[in-house]
């Protein structure tokens, strides 16, 4: 920890310069996050809490009036103090009204000039959102400007998604499940299951691509069946990309055509609990046999794999609320109930769930992590108990205790800037590595506070916005200190160096070699950027919660950096090299750029937007917004 005068604490030293004790809150207290003063200096040492209100955006302006009043001197009258009496009220008066007053949001609306020679502004900007307060007031006259902008630069994000899908997609690779952006062909590399177009339909209907989503949907009705499919697929994927992209294209488009294909793909999916002992289901299924069994043949499977099936097969019965489809949702939320019932220290799950071999279910190592293999698990605890109207105690319940547990746990600040990051722990060492994977957990924090049942002053959902905040612009300057403005995969921690990329010298500093993990895969990091949503998802679910247009001006630096340097002659393509801006785009794109990616910038600039996040719709882990169970039409 770095002390007010500049140096390192000793107990800092001890762990290589970097905290392996919860820095944010030190003993379980969990209302402790540092925060700037009112002048905004970056001060670990002074401490609030935020205040929140549902009517208006989440500020922080009655933070300072709360920090003042706790600190104000407790006078007891009598003829000695008489005029301490009479003079601490108005002064104290006078300080809650300067406080409550923070400034207005100073930065400038600039209309969207995209331009080839466009180049990114660095990092170590807007620090004064570094602790996860909200410095700034935001009345509707700055709403009202950050939405006319916002509405200018949709246009440009519309575009973009013409331009992939129609130069791109149906052109060189229509009905198949990727296009190849640099080669221009199609490539069926998830089975030929037309993965893109599903995954993409609710991004058509979202951004008023009508003429495409019709041409789609007579492909799918045509055209994609599942019957003849001899093939083996991921099931958790096959759902979030899929069964997810049906069922919402079905809610915005009420055509029956896409929920009866989604039913097809959840009668095959769904046969990789038939054969499983512990109710635990296998990680890949043959979609025409019905044979399952866990990727490359192991007994255990991936958290995330198994826990992330449960919205898509809770809306399904929703929508069609039969016996079969009953069936299969008790299926997706008795595993729930298994992993319940082994209830880790601290509501952490280890990545890896033992299924076969095994009477009840196991853990299979000790690897704990909000990244990859364990990410949209603790999502899904969250937003399932949102999904069925925040009756079923269970998910929230859970939810709770593992946020409880990342921030006695994996919670670190970095030296010496003071950056929040999560660490994963493995086999009860830290590593210290921030995956691109993980910051979907600023925006799901966010979300978590704004929803707590103990309402959103309390200490608990103070806290997680806070860190949810903080978390989020660690993850903006993953983006930021790049050369290209695009971040890498992930980034090592190191002392008194922020973090690193790959290839960056003074990799352990000597003597420190401990600090970070001695595993093998502790100090490396990939430099390549694949076009994940996870950082543009937080930002709009801040943007929704705070109204603050700071995320805004975040994410469109982001899509600038994707225009710059990852775009092909027909398409986007993955980037190698975040640091080396002569690189040339990758022969790759994902489904989840135009599902999610596209989406969630188009989102952040949409103020006329029908989805509401906060109120009726919840995004499934693929960015496929459904109702909640009480806005749902049922068949």
């Amino acid at each position: 920890m770095t002390t007010a005068d500049g140096n390192v604490s000793e107990r800092s030293k001890k762990n290589g310069g970097q905290i392996e004790l919860n820095p944010l809150f030190p003993s379980g207290d969990i209302d402790r996050i540092p925060i700037p003063s009112s002048s905004y200096k970056d001060n670990p040492e002074e401490e609030g809490e935020a205040a929140v209100n549902h009517d208006e955006p989440w500020n922080d302006e009655e933070e300072a009036i709360e920090t003042v009043t706790r600190s104000a001197p407790k006078v007891t009258c009598c003829w000695p103090l008489a005029i301490a009496c009479l003079t601490v009220p108005f002064l104290l008066a006078g300080a809650l009204i300067l406080l409550s007053h923070a400034p207005i949001y100073p930065y400038d609306f600039v209309l969207p000039n995209l331009t080839s020679d466009w180049t990114p502004q660095g990092g170590w900007r807007y620090m004064e959102y570094k602790w996860g307060n909200s410095p700034y007031r935001i009345p509707k006259s700055i709403q009202d400007q950050s939405d006319a902008l916002a509405r200018e630069r949709r246009k440009h994000v519309k575009a973009a998604m013409e331009f992939a899908w129609n130069q791109g997609y149906v052109r060189h690779a229509f009905g198949m499940d990727e296009v190849k952006p640099v080669s221009k062909v199609g490539d069926n590399i998830w089975q030929g299951i037309a993965t893109t177009m599903v995954d993409s339909l609710d991004t058509l209907w979202l951004l008023n691509m009508t003429t495409e989503f019709w041409q789609a949907r007579d492909f799918v009705l045509q055209n994609l069946t599942y019957a003849n499919k001899d093939v083996s697929v991921i099931c958790f994927e096959t759902t979030i990309r899929s069964l997810g992209g049906l069922l919402s294209a079905y809610s915005w488009s009420e055509d029956r055509v896409f929920l009866n294909r989604a039913l097809d793909i959840a009668r095959r999916i769904h046969r990789s609990f038939d054969q499983s002992p512990t109710g635990i289901p296998f990680g890949r299924v043959n979609l025409m046999t019905g044979a399952a069994y866990n990727d490359h043949r192991e007994d255990f499977t991936p958290l995330s794999w198994v826990g992330t099936l449960q919205l898509e097969f809770r809306w399904l019965d929703a929508f069609l609320h039969n016996n079969e489809t009953a069936t299969m949702r008790r299926s997706v939320e008795h595993v729930i109930d298994t992993l319940h019932e082994l209830n880790p220290p601290n509501g952490l799950y280890p990545t890896l769930v033992r299924n076969i071999n095994v009477t009840t279910a196991e853990f299979a190592n000790q690897h704990l992590t909000f990244g990859a293999n364990g990410d949209s698990f603790y999502e899904y605890l969250l937003k399932a108990w949102i999904q069925g109207g925040k009756r079923e105690t269970i998910y929230r319940d859970m939810y709770d205790k593992a946020i409880q547990g990342l921030h006695d746990q994996l919670v670190r600040q970095s030296t010496p800037s003071g950056l929040t990051y999560l660490i994963d722990i493995v086999d009860g060492e830290s590593i210290h590595k921030l995956h691109h994977l993980t910051c979907f957990m600023g925006g799901l924090l966010a979300l978590g506070a704004y929803h707590d049942p103990l309402g959103t002053d309390s200490h608990r959902a103070k806290r997680d916005m806070k860190t949810g905040k903080a978390l989020t612009y660690t993850c903006y300057q993953m983006y930021a200190q790049q050369n290209t403005g695009l971040s890498p995969e992930e980034v090592q921690f190191l002392p008194g160096k922020d973090f690193r990329l790959e290839g960056d010298v003074d990799i352990h500093p000597e003597g420190d070699q401990s600090a970070y993990g001695t595993r093998p895969d502790a100090d490396t990091t990939s430099s390549q950027n694949i076009l994940r949503p996870e950082v543009v998802e937080s930002f709009y679910t801040l943007h929704a919660i705070t109204k603050d247009p700071i995320y805004r001006e975040w994410g469109w630096e982001i899509f600038q950096a994707i225009e710059t340097y990852c775009k092909t002659e027909i398409a986007y393509g993955e980037f190698p090299n975040v640091a080396n801006t002569s690189a040339m785009p990758l022969d790759k794109m994902e489904s989840f750029v135009l599902a999610e990616t596209v989406k969630y910038l188009y989102l952040l600039f949409d103020p006329d937007s029908p989805v509401d996040i906060l109120n009726t719709h919840v995004f499934n882990t693929e960015a496929h917004p459904l109702p909640v169970f009480d806005k749902l039409k049922a068949i």
